[in-house]
């Protein structure tokens, strides 16, 4: 049997789902199941984490929430309260920052993809774009109207993500500087962009060495750039490293309704946090006997990030109400809640969300009685692929009707990136926890 993979919890999530799990129960009650919980004082926590790595390298930097994480407009308002700007990759991103108060400077574009509605309120506002493509480029020119101009970011194509869609490689950079040389009147460059899939570090570092002839031939024709964008991508930690270590080579199909083991994981219980990794990149070196923090203050460049999944960390769990419990004929269980893979989404994606749910009993008395019961997790659709969980959990005793399963960390795209109103269930909703000077919750709709 294998053992859980406990999540790890912030003290005041913890708070909640330990010591005051009647609260959430009730607030179930009220607002139904599936409900997202959230905690905005963490992502300005997680920010606050970050710009300590920043100023201890004693780099020019900005930190753009990359708000296509999570739906919930709480977390865009801590995000401007904390003094960060705001990375949208839709014009409904965009309304949504500038409703919760970003300063226009301060917002970054960054879908490859932008519609003619999207350039022109950027545009408008003056927000900063990140262009995709020499096609992209044109067509911006076209759209910006005297005397304003376009504030832009090229975006690159490192060589470790050559096999990408989105951004241009170094002679295609090289073309737009020339054109961008050219159209001073309709244009201010003011640097590169790039954004990598996969969470190692070394690749980012990678990047800016790439870049560093881009930023010399910027210079060369009269157009210093001043921001070198690296995106997002900083790891988060979901739970213990060395349960999660041994937890990997020891799954068998048997572990999994299907019979198979997924093939690729988020790192969830990776070694590195957001901060190490950050430090990593600033503290390595950069091809030429600097580090890349001393390189960016050579360059007088401001590195800008866009964490979105670690800027979120701890700031949200979802908490689903079980329905049923089923004895099927293949020996297996299933635990049937109120909600539906459309909520986690990891299963969409061929892959698992490897944290335990916390079972919390809807009868305190119950806690710890009965014996030890392995089941899968099902939603409440028609669709046999309406599962939450592929693999089989072991809970210290069997889940009942009433009960709560909570699933810990859901902030970071894993709460809200598929859901949908099928079957006419209602959205799910999202409460937002304030917690006072005194430590005491209040609880507000989102």
């Amino acid at each position: 049997m294998q053992k859980p993979l406990v999540p790890l919890l912030d003290q005041a999530v913890a708070a909640l789902l330990h010591a005051a799990p009647g609260q959430l129960a009730g607030l179930v009650g009220r607002h139904g199941s599936p409900l997202n919980v959230v905690w905005p004082h963490i992502l300005r926590q997680n920010v606050d984490t970050l710009r300590a790595v920043l100023r201890a390298h004693d780099v020019r930097h900005e930190i753009f929430y990359g708000a296509k994480v999570n739906k919930s407009p709480a977390l865009v308002h801590a995000a401007v309260r904390a003094d960060a700007g705001v990375d949208v990759s839709s014009v409904y991103e965009l309304r949504d920052a500038l409703g919760a108060g970003a300063d226009p400077a301060r917002v970054v574009a960054t879908g490859p993809a932008k519609t003619a509605v999207f350039h022109a309120e950027l545009l408008a506002c003056g927000a900063l774009i990140s262009v995709d493509s020499c096609e992209e480029l044109a067509a911006l020119e076209a759209a910006v109207v005297a005397p304003a101009r376009a504030r832009v970011l090229l975006r690159y194509r490192p060589e470790s993500n050559r096999n990408s869609r989105f951004g241009m490689d170094a002679a295609e950079l090289l073309q737009c500087l020339h054109r961008l040389a050219a159209r001073r009147a309709s244009f201010i460059f003011e640097g590169f962009h790039c954004h990598l899939g996969g969470y190692a570090w070394q690749t980012r570092v990678q990047a800016i060495g790439e870049l560093a002839a881009s930023v010399a031939a910027a210079r060369e024709l009269d157009l210093p750039p001043r921001m070198l964008d690296i995106g997002g991508g900083l790891p988060v930690r979901y739970v213990d490293g060395d349960a999660y270590d041994a937890f990997l080579p020891a799954q068998e199909p048997a572990d999994y309704r299907t019979g198979r083991v997924p093939t690729s994981y988020y790192p969830y219980g990776g070694r590195t946090d957001a901060a190490s990794w950050l430090h990593n990149v600033l503290a390595a070196p950069c091809g030429d006997g600097r580090t890349v923090a001393q390189y960016l203050n050579a360059e007088r460049l401001t590195l800008a990030l866009e964490p979105g999944r670690s800027l979120v960390d701890q700031a949200a769990v979802t908490a689903f109400r079980v329905t049923q419990v089923k004895a099927l004929a293949d020996g297996k269980h299933v635990v049937f809640v109120e909600g539906s893979s459309f909520s986690a989404c990891e299963t969409w994606f061929g892959s698992e969300f490897l944290v335990d749910p916390l079972l919390l009993p809807s009868d305190p008395q119950r806690a710890s009685e009965g014996a030890p019961f392995a089941a899968y997790i099902a939603g409440h659709s028609c669709l046999d692929d309406d599962v939450i969980t592929n693999r089989i959990l072991n809970f210290d005793r069997r889940p009942m009707p009433g009960d709560l399963l909570v699933y810990a960390n859901t902030a970071g795209y894993q709460m809200d990136l598929l859901e949908n109103e099928f079957h006419r269930h209602p959205m799910p909703r999202r409460i937002v926890v304030h917690v006072n000077a005194r430590g005491a919750m209040e609880f507000s709709p989102d």
